[in-house]
């Protein structure tokens, strides 16, 4: 027994050593040190996060600052359509002259008429285009295609049936114009448009008149074989310009 308690005694002083006796100074070291080690902790994490913390800052400062020069630079510049945009200027002129009035008050009860008839709506909006296309690309292709054969063609049966056909075709391709612009004029005054402030019409005006010299040039050829170049010359020219004309009617029939 006296071995139990000598051992007994021996274990409670290795396991419970004696306290530290308890001291205001102590206890302000401990706190003060606990204290130390956390700013120490906070500052090292403040360190440490602080930079990639501003460098995302500004990474995001320098992408809404270029996000806001292109909305500006978008905002500043125009957006243009160039086929709207093409307008024949020197023509314009035409557009201003006199007339306009009397042709409206002379083919209003035509286009009155028309209304009357109840016709479908794409059929009096794209009659006139589907027609006069017919026209110039039938009629006047054709018709240029054997004005050059008449000036290089070798074989002397094909030159004399295309001077026989060529003036033939144009000239309907003329009447057939002309009419046809009476047609346009009432297509629009059915849709309350107006009818000569259009640059359509002011190169449908131009060609008409051109086509009107072009007729006249071969009762000189005689006289004056030169005339032969510029009959051909202009002929092109009429072409390109009745060209432009279709291309512009195109854009004004889908502007309405």
């Amino acid at each position: 027994m006296a071995i139990v308690h000598a051992f007994a005694a021996l274990r409670s002083h290795i396991i419970s050593p004696p306290l530290l006796p308890s001291s205001p100074t102590f206890s302000k070291i401990h706190i003060d040190t606990l204290t130390t080690a956390r700013i120490t902790k906070t500052t090292t994490r403040t360190l440490v996060i602080s930079p990639s913390f501003a460098m995302k800052n500004e990474t995001s400062k320098l992408v809404d600052d270029v996000y806001k020069e292109e909305e500006e630079e978008e905002m500043e510049e125009p957006r243009e359509t160039l086929l709207y945009s093409f307008t024949p200027l020197p023509l314009l002129f035409m557009a201003a002259l006199p007339g306009a009035g009397a042709v409206r008050s002379l083919f209003g009860p035509f286009a009155e008429l028309v209304k009357s008839f109840n016709l479908p709506g794409w059929l009096v909006h794209w009659g006139h285009p589907g027609n006069m296309a017919v026209v110039l690309f039938a009629m006047g292709g054709y018709g240029t295609y054997l004005g050059f054969r008449i000036r290089y063609s070798d074989d002397v049966e094909e030159k004399a049936n295309a001077k026989d056909l060529h003036p033939k075709l144009l000239a309907g391709m003329f009447f057939f114009f002309a009419l046809g612009a009476t047609g346009g004029i009432i297509s629009l005054l059915t849709s309350d448009k107006p009818i000569f402030e259009s640059p359509h019409a002011v190169t449908g005006l131009t060609g008409l008149a051109l086509l009107t010299i072009q007729t006249t040039l071969p009762a000189l050829f005689e006289n004056k074989p030169g005339l032969r170049n510029v009959h051909g010359i202009l002929g092109s020219g009429i072409m390109t310009l009745f060209l432009v004309h279709a291309a512009l009617g195109l854009q004004l029939g889908l502007s309405f």
